[in-house]
């Protein structure tokens, strides 16, 4: 937070060398890599889109909005005065001012209603904005936007839902959908036994005598959102494992059978309250075929799965900024910190690392774009989303780390950023699916259609001949896929090599020669270290620093 002429004059000694936090600034027009893939990528109305999201999530008030949703956490209200069932969670006004903003912006509709014409790329850049102030409200923002191809697995519910879930009002009073100017979604897919294992779930689906009407019986163990309007989740029905729409209000207005048990006590994402909750003859709405829940929701995974691979790319892009705005003004030893070689070596560094996973993830934006029948694009955004996801995530602690350390003790405190980013780090390593259970997807995609591997050599293969380590890498990585077909002990490292492979080609033929360059030696020609910061000799750092921000 920055305060109008704070005293620099005390009573003991002179405020100095203290750098300000950044100035409000536009985080579209002072990030060069973004702009640069996107107008590669995406139809004009794209940047014009993005411009009008970036003025606003550089600015230091939703900087402000951002820090109080964080230490005013939700709270449960489970009863109203008098004793009776509310089930209700009540959040900071700052949270609904966030919300607001995200909606109004149509953060969670944009990708369906530009679909095939820039939509996904728009909203993956402007997801990638808007984590940088604040995470917490891209959670909500997330499943609402994914919802829309489960809901089109049952054309009735969709018809029902979607005017609301599309409508860019946000509305956070606790009444019928149809009473509010929109709705947002929430799931409730893991169970106390099973986790991430949903076959394992217990919640009973008996049918209600009504078409595709059910009464739910059961529990969830991470419910995220828990104000959604509807929630999308898994039951055991006669047929197997089914999906359904459970909507917060019964069609006779009634309050419906979900009953919050507690709300989490997270590490991060502290704004966006996850609860425990049971389903208590809750009223559902089933969708898609039955005993076909998982076929229902996989699209929908696929959605969230992109998107928890970007918030942690927009979250190390905040956190360079962070360093790289007191790097510039903070002095010591006769220079500022930015001038010296060994925090350009770690600035340099940093900036790779976002812009190789920025590249990445738009790239499978565009893929998601494919018609149906381009079964190319499906199957490279089908393996490369799961790979996507597993990298960034477990490049985003230890790069928000290095940058905390730019700032030594002033990154380790609350009072800025980038510890609410530290404590954040995780949280979209394990949603939607720890790092493990994702590289056994990565496994099993590659086990059930041998074709996805071609399709992401194909990828690959439009890089070949302008990096001598590339083309190794490329060679090397069906030996890697052939041996976690047999032994899924080393599905880490080929997903790691997926990913890396990607960046580095995507990198070499859309970023500039001296980045693909730092990047190639760094991560796979062995130039690098254990640690960011261990660049190799020859590479222009310099080139890779002024895109960081411009001068």
């Amino acid at each position: 937070m920055r305060f109008h002429r704070p005293r620099t004059r005390l009573g003991t000694h002179e405020v100095d060398n203290q750098p300000f936090p950044p100035d409000d600034y536009d985080a579209w027009a002072t990030d060069r890599p973004l702009r640069e893939q996107v107008t590669r990528l995406a139809p004009e109305w794209t940047a014009s889109w993005l411009a009008a999201l970036g003025e606003e999530t550089g600015r230091g008030h939703w900087f402000e909005q951002a820090q109080q949703a964080e230490r005013h956490p939700p709270e449960l209200v489970a009863f109203d005065t008098g004793g009776r069932r509310v089930d209700e969670v009540h959040y900071h006004p700052a949270y609904h001012a966030l919300m607001a903003l995200a909606i109004g912006h149509d953060l969670h509709g944009v990708a369906w209603r530009r679909n095939a014409a820039g939509g996904h790329i728009a909203h993956i850049a402007g997801l990638y904005l808007f984590t940088q102030p604040e995470q917490g409200v891209c959670c909500p923002v997330t499943m609402t936007h994914a919802a829309v191809p489960a809901l089109l697995a049952e054309p009735a519910v969709a018809d029902d839902w979607l005017p609301w879930l599309m409508s860019t009002r946000y509305d956070a009073r606790s009444l019928p959908a149809g009473e509010k100017a929109g709705a947002t979604f929430g799931m409730a897919m893991t169970e106390k036994q099973g986790g991430s294992d949903v076959r394992a779930n217990t919640t009973r689906a008996v049918a209600a005598g009504g078409d595709g009407e059910y009464v739910l019986t059961g529990h969830k163990w991470f419910c995220s959102a828990p104000m959604s309007d509807a929630f999308l989740t898994l039951a055991q029905a006669d047929e197997g494992l089914t999906c359904f729409l459970v909507p917060r209000w019964r069609p006779d207005g009634a309050r419906n059978g979900i009953r919050l048990q507690r709300l989490k006590d997270k590490c991060g994402n502290r704004s966006n309250a996850s609860a425990e909750i049971e389903h208590d003859d809750a009223w559902a709405r089933r969708v898609g075929p039955p005993g076909r829940g998982v076929r229902t929701i996989i699209e929908m995974v696929q959605q969230t799965r992109l998107d928890a691979a970007t918030a942690p790319v927009g979250m190390m892009r905040q956190a360079l900024v962070q360093a790289w705005h007191f790097c510039r003004a903070r002095r010591a030893f006769g220079a500022t910190l930015a001038e010296q070689p060994l925090m350009r070596e770690v600035l340099a560094d940093l900036a790779l690392e976002v812009e190789a996973g920025l590249t990445m993830v738009l790239r499978l934006a565009a893929a998601f774009e494919a018609p149906a029948d381009a079964a190319g694009e499906r199957r490279l955004a089908r393996l490369g989303t799961a790979a996507a996801k597993y990298w960034t995530n477990k490049r985003a602690p230890a790069v928000i780390a290095e940058a905390m350390e730019c700032l030594g003790g002033n990154g380790y405190v609350e009072t800025g950023p980038l510890a609410r980013l530290y404590r954040e780090a995780p949280v979209n390593g394990i949603w939607e699916g720890a790092g493990n259970v994702i590289c056994l997807d990565v496994r099993r995609a590659l086990v059930d259609d041998p074709e996805v591997e071609a399709a992401f050599l194909a990828e690959l293969a439009l890089a070949r001949g302008a990096d001598s380590r590339l083309d190794a890498a490329i060679e090397a990585l069906p030996g890697e896929l052939a041996s976690v077909r047999e032994d899924p002990a080393a599905a880490r490292r080929a997903t790691g090599a997926l990913a890396l492979a990607l960046q580095a080609s995507l990198l070499v033929r859309h970023a500039p020669a001296p980045v693909a360059e730092a990047f190639c030696a760094s991560r796979l020609g062995g130039g690098g270290g254990y640690t960011l910061g261990c660049l190799p000799a020859g590479v222009d750092r310099d080139a890779i620093l002024a895109r960081i921000w411009p001068e």
